[in-house]
């Protein structure tokens, strides 16, 4: 496959922010500058092209090598990002107060084609992917590349940002240990993954927790008491619980915060005290919560988020070059390939519970709620 005549290219990063976004930004741009292509950055998703006028210097914008140098290591992304005003069920106010959705993707097309923009790179989870997905179907050029600190996108090896978050996790573990065992406490640390649990899992086996708790296993916290005591009864007064935010009980109970108006996404988190409150209850022992939260988003990339979105970011204009569209490109060491769109838009990727990470945990006598 061949350039189809690329003069101009455009790319807009959304949904969470993850450590690593600035890098693929630098990547996009300088790939596309050594290809004597222009590269433009949207502002905040797509809002840069809905609302213009909201941003000082324009909400789209030339970005140059100058623009995006020295910015490998920052983490967040220069470009803003949103995970809300999806295109394809964009909220209006109505005259009555009221709201309602509408596809604003039309816009979008006639933006890139009154600017003679000849093709998107869309960064972002499985929101955003599902966007691009949709916007290809409207003739778009669109590739695709793979954001979230979830690790929870399809047909790739890993998401650039997951590396990082568990590093801060394992790390908050490692100081957790000393100051429970000093209490004799329980601690229950609280961390992000929607409806996946790769960051508990990768981190609590790392920083050394005697439970974990997943979505992919609905847990009984009896089972996790009967650790804690076992633990008690061998002189280990102390332990580490790992809750994901999305964790579910066997009786299909989870914590969420709120639900949006509008497409009804759940907002998760609380299940960090739930949690804490019932193990208290049943071992009648001290418990203390730990929500990491955001921080696990925050922070400068690692080596391997770093090297990953550089990758992934290079590969995303590779791929545009040899005429792709409608592809996210997905890391399988030590290359890089390319995926239809439509293969990974609407799909989430859960842990595996036979895989060998889950194995090791197993055989480390980790408890898992069940």
């Amino acid at each position: 496959m061949v350039s189809q005549n690329i003069r101009r290219i455009a790319i807009c990063t959304g949904g969470g922010d993850a450590p690593g976004l600035n890098a693929v930004i630098r990547a996009v741009a300088v790939s596309a500058a050594n290809r004597g292509w222009e590269c433009y950055g949207i502002r905040e998703g797509f809002n840069g092209i809905f609302f213009n006028e909201r941003f000082p210097n324009g909400g789209v914008f030339r970005l140059t090598r100058e623009s995006v140098r020295g910015i490998t290591h920052l983490g967040g992304t220069m470009l803003g990002t949103t995970n809300k005003g999806n295109p394809l069920h964009f909220p209006l106010k109505m005259p009555d107060g009221s709201t309602k959705e509408i596809d604003r993707t039309d816009e979008i097309i006639e933006f890139f084609a009154k600017k003679e923009i000849d093709a998107l790179v869309s960064v972002g989870g499985d929101g955003s992917l599902t966007i691009a997905n949709a916007l290809v179907q409207k003739g778009l050029r669109v590739v695709g590349v793979p954001k979230t600190i979830d690790n929870d996108l399809d047909k790739t090896a890993t998401t650039f940002g997951f590396d990082t978050a568990v590093a801060f996790a394992t790390e908050s573990l490692d100081r957790l240990h000393s100051t429970a065992e000093s209490h004799q406490r329980i601690m229950v640390v609280e961390v992000m993954g929607r409806y996946a649990g790769w960051i508990a899992l990768h981190s609590g086996i790392s920083g050394g927790a005697h439970a974990i708790l997943i979505p992919e296993i609905p847990y009984d916290l009896k089972k996790v008491a009967e650790k804690i005591i076992s633990r008690e009864n061998d002189g280990r007064h102390y332990s580490l619980v790992v809750v994901a935010e999305g964790a579910t009980s066997a009786d299909g109970d989870h914590a969420v915060m709120e639900v949006a108006e509008i497409g009804h996404a759940e907002r998760l988190g609380g299940i960090g005290e739930r949690v804490a409150r019932q193990l208290h209850e049943l071992t009648g022992k001290d418990c203390r919560v730990v929500v990491l939260g955001h921080l696990l988003r925050g922070g400068s990339p690692t080596t391997f988020d770093r090297l990953a979105a550089l990758r992934v970011g290079a590969a995303a204009v590779r791929a545009l070059s040899e005429g792709y569209t409608g592809v996210m490109v997905a890391l399988a060491f030590p290359d890089v390939n390319y995926v239809p769109l439509s293969d990974v838009a609407g799909r989430m990727r859960a842990v595996p519970l036979d895989c060998d990470t889950m194995k090791t945990g197993r055989d480390m006598g980790i408890c898992f709620g069940d």
